[in-house]
């Protein structure tokens, strides 16, 4: 059977924005959720399809993949992006509070109680390096602050030498339920705080918590080619989980600084380059900085200021290791600032032998014989 868009799934449009698709996902749960179509398995199935289509469209990673390659990108293949059910452990403040008054918890495993294993959250850290280490790639050392499992009690918040105990109040399950009308309502437990455990003697370095705070030094490679806004993904270096629970990721956004010469478009780099009169005049060849060193350039005789040379594969590598990017140096005339009376001379002498512009029509008058010349055996005639 073909999987209906994920966009047409929820009703949005592709541009949703992520409260847009919260907002449309929560109303579909409440219209579909099993408890209130007691034994109707379309309404069943139209709410799983509502709760895989939100899995990938309420993750930017996955949306994106799903944007790009549609289903076959978030397919859940070989542990792949795709549904995931551990995307709604905060199911209840999706539906806003009405999470544990339909049972939610049953359905994914738990529900609000928090004494299982939780996963660690997730990290960012910004990153700022080089024009010049973006093109080659690096590696440097960050530090990083984040809460890690208390080596002395583990992770269980209890003092050595004891366990914690089954709250009393909720018999462990972190939830207390009581009958109202037709329904049973539950809420999460005053006295373990949703845990189903209370600690009588907490550890003395975690006071409780099972986890401490503590900053970690973590090498970072930096692929060559990254750009502005990419970011490295560190499997296991964001914060320690609850219980027991894995590790978040930690999540390295680069900043590349601009650079004075180069400006970059994809994997593109333009520059200007500045090439002296008599050279666009006349032609020859000039040297002209790359990312990788100094290129010869061969200058046309006659070139325009504006006109554009391409440098093949003296751009950007590709960050995916696949080729490299393209130079385009853009020709502009070199203006100097400081002139000798004989250059002066010299550019005063090639002014009056400029061809006359377009508001100045040609003089009838007999031309000297030099005159006679074409006006680029003239120049020569000046510059040597």
């Amino acid at each position: 059977m073909t999987k209906r868009d994920f966009y047409e799934v929820l009703g949005v449009a592709r541009n949703a924005s992520e409260p847009e698709i919260k907002s449309a996902y929560r109303k579909l749960a409440l219209k579909h959720h099993p408890d209130r179509n007691p034994g109707n398995k379309d309404a069943e199935e139209k709410f799983k399809e509502a709760a895989e289509a939100y899995a990938v469209l309420a993750d930017p990673e996955k949306r994106a993949a799903y944007d790009r390659f549609g289903h076959a990108g978030v397919s859940g293949v070989g542990g792949g992006p795709g549904f995931d059910p551990s995307v709604f452990q905060d199911f209840g403040d999706i539906l806003g509070g009405l999470g544990d008054f339909f049972g939610f918890g049953d359905i994914f495993g738990g529900g609000r109680r928090r004494g299982g294993p939780q996963r660690g959250a997730d990290l960012r850290y910004d990153l700022e390096i080089e024009f010049e280490e973006s093109a080659t790639g690096t590696e440097t050392s960050i530090l990083i602050p984040r809460e890690e499992t208390c080596e002395t009690c583990r992770g269980s918040g209890a003092a050595p030498g004891s366990t914690p105990e089954v709250c009393r109040q909720c018999g462990g399950h972190g939830q207390v339920r009581f009958q109202q009308g037709f329904f049973t309502v539950a809420r999460t437990c005053g006295l373990c705080r949703g845990t189903g455990r209370v600690i009588p003697k907490p550890c003395k370095d975690c006071r409780g918590a099972g986890r401490v705070p503590r900053e970690r030094k973590l090498t970072v490679k930096v692929p060559a080619g990254i750009a502005t806004g990419q970011r490295l993904r560190l499997y296991g270096e964001g914060e320690h989980g609850a219980a027991g629970g894995p590790p978040g990721d930690l999540y390295v956004v680069i900043h590349v600084k601009e650079h004075p010469v180069f400006k970059r478009d994809g994997d593109d780099l333009h520059c200007e380059v500045e090439i002296p009169y008599p050279t666009l005049v006349l032609g020859g060849e000039m040297e002209v900085a790359t990312i990788d060193g100094v290129e010869t350039l061969r200058i046309p005789e006659g070139t325009a200021t504006g006109t554009r040379f391409r440098l093949k594969g003296k751009g950007m590598p590709s960050v995916s290791g696949r080729g490299r990017g393209d130079l385009f140096a853009y020709a502009k005339v070199a203006v100097p600032r400081k002139l000798t009376k004989e250059q002066k001379k010299l550019v005063e002498e090639l002014a009056r032998l400029m061809p006359p512009t377009p508001a100045e029509p040609p003089s009838t008058a007999s031309a000297p014989a030099d005159e006679d010349k074409p006006f680029f055996e003239r120049v020569k005639d000046i510059f040597g």
